[in-house]
């Protein structure tokens, strides 16, 4: 318990390097004093129970959880409850729960915390958002908080609510903790190694960023069950609004870093979207129903469920190429999960995170210099970098040769916390945050921007 608590605590100082939060108007809101008591808003999707994974010293015991009757509501305590009574460090959530139809009003009108989560269905999730912050509640919301073009304006104003009634309103951004993404960004912001980072082209992006998810997949030890309308992009989101929300967060949160960024800066160069096609047996597996419900028909053709899960936004930020893409299978190959594949070109060198088969399906970063470098000197600038820049803040990493010419980065076991355990660290800055009623600057504005992008991605893939 100690040492997962230790490494919890060197990632999130690691974090938030280079974010020291600047006392200005546009990062200050009322800092939280007390206990931060949650309210668990329609728990339909299982990251709102990978939050409650852990135990926050600020955090109150006591959620109050307001949901609609039904399968979702009794999974999430389902989760909580194995966490409790997990022998390995076992939490002490005590959970209030009222069921009905009025689940929002009822959390509204009575309003026992100070702190709503929100991870479940997305319909009405923005709509939610700006009803919560209008009452003086903080927000901690899961991805995507806006699924539509249309509805964007919405948040825009849920994000003005929040500041002049001095709350924090904030999404889970679980992939900037991933460790090889931190290595990846730390070594393009050394130049002796990564130079600058290149401008690319529609055709060679600068960045790239592909997140394969699947549909059926093992969470904290079970098969997921997950709810029917997961597979309803009117309810759940197409696939370029919703994990591609992890993707153009990391192309800002590491390309520009620090860097307050506007509307003007994003140009939508083309976008697309496909389908996942289910037979009525994967949507068994997967859901537990035999057949697929009303408000699938519309997608269903034959006896195929087409889910337009899968869609890719090519676009430049502040003129720097970058292309996001989400693709969902069925099921994963054995010994596999979701998978992360990234890279990022410089003047010297690229930074790749791979993530397949010879990866062993964990995440690897690879540093491959450019054609030309005279291999020897970037081998001596690159072990510098490390001694110098990134071993005081990270100790124990190490560069090995991979294939000629490239070398792959040596992380100890001791960093790889996994996925689940993201959520926890997330929400222990988030609670800081909370507490010192203050955050970065660029936070807020560069949510804003994250969410215009993806939505107006979502337009352009539409016209298609």
């Amino acid at each position: 318990m100690k040492l997962t608590i230790a490494i919890s605590a060197l990632l999130s100082v690691l974090i938030s390097c280079n974010q020291a939060p600047k006392q200005t108007s546009e990062t200050m809101f009322t800092p939280l004093e007390g206990k931060v008591k949650f309210m668990n808003l329609d728990p339909g999707h299982f990251h709102a129970a990978l939050v409650q994974k852990s135990m926050y010293e600020s955090v109150d015991p006591v959620v109050h959880v307001y949901a609609p009757k039904g399968p979702e509501v009794e999974s999430y305590l389902n989760l909580i409850e194995r966490y409790n009574t997990r022998e390995d460090n076992p939490t002490a959530w005590e959970e209030k729960v009222y069921r009905g139809d009025d689940f929002f009003q009822k959390m509204i009108a009575e309003k026992p915390g100070n702190v709503m989560v929100v991870s479940g269905n997305n319909a009405k999730k923005t709509e939610y958002i700006l009803e919560a912050v209008s009452s003086g509640i903080h927000v901690l919301s899961d991805k995507p908080m806006v699924i539509s073009p249309e509805e964007f304006p919405m948040l825009e104003e849920a994000f003005a609510t929040a500041r002049e009634n001095g709350v924090l309103l904030c999404d889970i951004m679980t992939e900037r903790y991933e460790f090889t993404t931190m290595m990846q960004k730390a070594f393009s912001q050394i130049e002796a190694v990564f130079g600058t980072l290149e401008k690319g082209s529609p055709d060679n992006p600068a960045i790239t960023k592909e997140s394969v998810h699947h549909f059926s997949k093992i969470v904290s030890g079970n098969w997921l069950i997950r709810p029917p309308w997961f597979f309803d992009t009117e309810q759940q989101g197409e696939g370029i609004v919703d994990v591609n929300t992890h993707l153009v967060d990391l192309v800002q949160w590491e390309a520009f870093p620090t860097v307050i960024l506007e509307k003007s800066d994003v140009e939508i160069l083309s976008a697309r979207r496909w389908t996942t096609d289910l037979t009525p047996a994967m949507f068994e597996k997967v859901t537990g129903q035999k057949t697929f419900p009303d408000y699938l028909q519309k997608d269903v053709e034959g006896d195929v469920l087409k889910v337009y899960s899968n869609g890719e936004i090519n676009y430049a930020l502040k003129g720097v190429h970058a292309k996001v893409s989400v693709i969902w299978n069925f099921q994963a190959p054995e010994g596999s999960a979701d998978t992360h594949f990234s890279v990022m070109r410089g003047s010297k060198c690229k930074l790749v995170i791979r993530q397949g088969e010879a990866e062993g399906y964990k995440p690897m970063l690879y540093i491959e210099p450019n054609e030309g470098t005279d291999l020897a000197a970037f081998e001596s600038s690159l072990n510098d970098a490390i001694a110098n820049n990134i071993a005081s803040k990270y100790p124990g990493i190490e560069a090995e040769k991979a294939e000629e010419g490239s070398w792959m980065l040596d992380v100890p076991q001791k960093y790889k916390v996994g996925h689940e355990a993201h959520f926890g660290q997330l929400t222990e800055k988030y609670l800081g945050w909370l507490g010192q009623g203050m955050l970065p600057e660029w936070e807020i504005p560069n949510m804003i921007i994250k969410y215009y992008t993806t939505t107006e991605g979502m337009k352009k893939a539409m016209e298609n």
